[in-house]
């Protein structure tokens, strides 16, 4: 099934409401959809190298306003579907823990699970139903989302399409290793400064 959504996702690539698909597949995948964006903005991207950062706007539109549904779906509907999509991912178990981390972190943890390859729409539910700062969660979440997709289209302007194999190969752990980068950064700047 995963195969079949993943072939179905890309397939959008190669017609002439790419655009709007990419929009919508952002949108559902921040609070509901199992299929990242980011494999249609690389195909999209590859395919007309030119508009890749328009791409990456629009992704990035998509996921901010899904992020605001996920957080939407857990502030008010938590018990009747919030609860049947963090279960339909077998993540229940997590929201104790994401308590903790939204406690402790707050932003960040939205910033971090916004940029890795972590469920996004674990995160967006849960800010909701424990009640975080919206305008923090949406600055968080904007922050987080651009980033990534940026980077994305970025790599895609300057290297064409020979860096879609090797961000489809390394994308987890690119992820990773920014993400590091960046917390390690703002590590540095608190204790610097």
């Amino acid at each position: 099934m995963l195969r079949r959504s993943y072939d179905w996702v890309l397939g959008w690539a190669d017609r002439p409401g790419g655009s709007w698909a990419l929009f919508i597949i952002a949108f559902c995948e921040s609070s509901f959809f199992p299929i990242p964006p980011d494999i249609l903005l690389i195909a999209l991207a590859v395919g007309k190298p030119a508009k890749a950062f328009r791409f990456a706007v629009i992704c990035s539109a998509g996921s901010i306003l899904g992020a605001l549904l996920g957080y939407v779906i857990g502030l008010q509907f938590m018990d009747l579907v919030g609860h049947h999509i963090i279960e339909f991912y077998h993540l229940t178990e997590k929201m104790e823990y994401l308590g903790s981390l939204f406690n402790r972190w707050d932003a960040w943890a939205i910033s971090i699970a916004g940029f890795t390859p972590l469920p996004f729409k674990l995160f967006t539910i849960s800010a909701g139903a424990f009640r975080i700062n919206l305008p923090i969660f949406l600055l968080a979440a904007a922050f987080s989302r651009t980033l990534r997709f940026m980077i994305l289209a970025g790599l895609i302007f300057l290297f064409g399409p020979g860096i879609k194999r090797f961000i489809d190969t390394y994308f987890n752990s690119l992820a990773v290793a920014f993400t590091v980068l960046l917390v390690a950064g703002f590590v540095a700047v608190k204790y610097l400064f």
